[in-house]
């Protein structure tokens, strides 16, 4: 609750200092969705996490199938050990976790119950009647009562559906209750129904989350009654984030035969073709037809595939191919035929020929230097 009540204040302190009313309803208001970016923020690895384990956990359930028809009719504990430890090496193949994917979840449930409390409690903090002391954190008497008399579009943040007979209380909540239901719903349909291959979606787990994308939207529906509006204002911020984060995260990530995955195919298709680029099939196939190992095929001029300079004996052996290109390199820099000389009275094949000859000389006399050294040593 300290906590909670710490990062409102901050973010009501910012907004003041912006310009707005420091009694504003807008400032409250706008200090909750400050809390729920903060915490959304805070949360996000575990929400790369939880997309990847609620992926790799639904891939995974063709071969968790054949697993338990292996061991269906066997009840001894040595098979049901041995059953264990194959269904959790295949966890650790495909990087599953069952756990990872309500991490999210499970880490906002203190907030969203401390921010409840806090809600609960403005009424009796700014009245001073509060047990737990004059103040929660920075939140003291004073502030408590800007908090509690602060409205969203009339109703009272503090104000539940089932607590308040004013019928502007009841609409916005029930507004409130709409959208985290929707927002619950659509979340869960984009990550089960857009980011999961067809061959994914034809077993137990798959059924439960499609399950569960219908039940969960109800529990919110039928408990939401009992919130205050301020904490309908928190979860909904809250799926709105996780909605359009899951959106750019599935459309930049698709799980690979996914709907998500054929669509940004498209997508890609129709940008290369704006761009006058061939498909990406035809360019991945020309990648694989070229030599490998090597270095890339460069093409050659006419007039440098006739080049043979007099000075250049085609019969000659050459000591090193590396040296050959080294030659070959090197006359690439005369413009022209092997015909034309410099003003050294070369021609580029005679310049190759007489640098080749040079640093082979200089080679011959270093190793001839080394021998001596290399009897002391022995």
């Amino acid at each position: 609750m300290v906590a909670v009540a710490w990062i409102m204040v901050r973010v009501h302190d910012l907004l003041v200092f912006l310009g707005m009313s420091a009694g504003s309803g807008w400032a409250w208001v706008l200090s909750i969705v400050g809390l729920t970016v903060v915490i959304r923020i805070l949360i996000i690895p575990l929400f790369f996490k939880q997309i990847k384990a609620s992926r790799s956990m639904q891939l995974v359930q063709p071969e968790m199938q054949k697993l338990q028809k292996k061991y269906k009719n066997k009840t001894d504990p040595a098979s049901r050990q041995k059953m264990q430890e194959e269904m959790m090496a295949l966890y650790r193949e495909h990087g599953a976790n069952p756990f990872s994917s309500c991490l999210p979840i499970l880490l906002q449930m203190p907030i969203f119950f401390a921010l409840f409390r806090v809600l609960n409690s403005l009424g009796p903090l700014a009245q001073g009647t509060y047990p737990g002391g004059p103040n929660i954190g920075p939140l003291d008497q004073q502030l408590a009562a800007q908090a509690e008399s602060s409205t969203l579009f009339g109703a009272p943040i503090s104000e539940t559906f089932l607590s308040s007979t004013d019928a502007t209380v009841k609409v916005v909540t029930v507004f409130l209750i709409v959208l985290m239901s929707a927002t619950t719903f659509l979340t869960q349909r984009q990550l089960t129904m857009k980011n999961m291959p067809a061959s994914a979606l034809d077993n137990p787990m798959a059924r439960q989350q499609r399950m569960l994308m219908y039940i969960l939207p109800l529990i919110f529906a039928f408990s939401g009654v009992n919130f205050p509006i301020g904490v309908l204002i928190y979860w909904s911020v809250s799926n709105l984030w996780s909605m359009g984060q899951q959106f750019y995260t599935i459309r930049r990530q698709p799980a690979p035969g996914s709907e998500a995955a054929k669509l940004r195919a498209d997508r890609l298709a129709k940008k290369r073709e704006r761009k006058g680029l061939p498909p990406l099939e035809e360019e991945e196939k020309a990648t694989e037809e070229q030599p490998r190992g090597g270095q890339r095929v460069q093409p050659k001029r006419k007039d440098r595939a006739k080049r043979s300079g007099p000075g250049q004996d085609p019969g000659a052996p050459v000591p090193s191919a590396v040296s050959a290109a080294e030659a070959e390199d090197e006359s690439d820099d005369d413009v022209g035929n092997g015909e034309v000389r410099g003003k050294d009275g070369l021609t580029a094949g005679e310049r190759a020929q007489k640098r080749y000859e040079e640093r082979a000389a200089q080679r011959r006399a270093a190793a001839a230097k080394r021998k001596p050294q290399g009897k002391k040593k022995k």
